[in-house]
């Protein structure tokens, strides 16, 4: 879903700023011969520390994308139209703090710790998808919510099931299968305000889709050419599909479930190209994008505040475990 995180990163090509010994360079083309064999890589192989940095950078960013993510519709869990509704957003939210602790267990494998990421996180030094600083206003977005967001997270992730960083791939295969059950039900809500709504209910869906049409294909990360660090990423592995490329598949696949909704999709140049075979689609507003990922987007501020807030106020539960667990571990070796 949300792996803006190598497009993020300072720039550089990924080569050792000084010399490498012989040995070195030795276990760097031993790494580089696996890579091309199509090998997974596990935690207790050699790997080049800008490999290391970059799958700390984007599995945390995912992880964090994941539990800042439950903000946005756990908004709605009390507001939900109907108890079918309601159990289904209760599941959808609970699999997202899932999938945050399966990526935090994942990148600690790499030899970062879970505090420490979070810490990164609630300091304002860490990023997480720009998707979540939209806000919700209305019943709809969470159904679109599924829809667009999920659907482009599915379209980014599947690729990451054949990730070279084994913990990462293994995380991503469950991942993605509950991400599918995610985009599913928002599908089914907007289906069921089209079909059987009031003309008020169908126009609270295009308002949705207009709002979140935009936000939902900037998720896949800048062009190819302002993306510095995509060819070194793809040459290891870590990304199978460049942005470009994974966007245009995501405007393919979306025009026609937006025809079978009956919803319009906000771009008056969205046209299918007979000589390409894919649809062409009007320029994005990238000055929005970085502006939101810099921080100053409709929600920032309020969802890193959110989040802190959370952490504090749940301290005690922490607390509680570790000293439960601590008091068991005294148990069994006493007796």
């Amino acid at each position: 879903m949300y792996t803006q995180a190598m497009d993020l990163m300072p720039k550089g090509d990924g080569k050792p700023s000084v010399p490498l010994s012989a040995t070195e360079q030795q276990l760097l083309d031993r790494f580089e011969a696996r890579i091309d064999d199509g090998a997974f890589v596990e935690p207790k192989d050699w790997m080049p520390d800008h490999y290391r940095r970059t799958l700390v950078r984007q599995i945390s960013q995912h992880a964090h994308s994941e539990i800042v993510g439950m903000l946005p519709e756990g908004n709605w869990i009390t507001r939900a139209p109907t108890l079918k509704r309601k159990a289904i957003l209760l599941a959808k939210v609970q699999d997202e703090g899932g999938h945050g602790l399966y990526l935090y267990a994942a990148a600690e494998t790499l030899g970062v710790s879970r505090d420490e990421l979070i810490d990164q996180l609630h300091a304002g030094k860490a990023k997480y998808s720009s998707i979540f600083n939209y806000p919700t206003l209305s019943w709809a977005d969470v159904g679109v919510i599924g829809w667009l967001v999920d659907g482009a997270a599915i379209m980014n992730q599947v690729p990451l099931c054949r990730c070279s960083y084994a913990p990462y791939a293994r995380a991503m295969i469950r991942i993605c299968r509950e991400e599918s059950f995610h985009q599913r039900q928002g599908y089914d809500a907007l289906l069921v305000m089209m079909r059987d709504g009031t003309p008020r209910q169908r126009d609270m869906v295009q308002d949705a889709v207009n709002r979140w049409w935009w936000p939902s294909l900037m998720m896949f990360g800048p062009p190819d050419e302002a993306s510095n660090h995509s060819e070194q990423s793809m040459r290891w592995g870590i990304k199978r599909i460049s942005n470009d490329d994974l966007r245009q598949k995501f405007v393919d696949a979306t025009v026609q479930q937006a025809k079978v909704l009956g919803v319009s999709l906000p771009d008056p140049e969205l046209r299918w190209n007979e000589a390409r075979g894919h649809f062409d689609f009007g320029p994005i507003d990238w000055d929005e994008f970085w502006r939101v990922v810099g921080g100053d987007g409709p929600c920032n501020r309020e969802r890193l505040a959110d989040r802190a807030q959370a952490w504090d106020e749940g301290a005690w539960v922490r607390e509680a475990a570790l000293a439960h667990a601590a008091k068991s571990t005294t148990q069994r070796k006493a007796a």
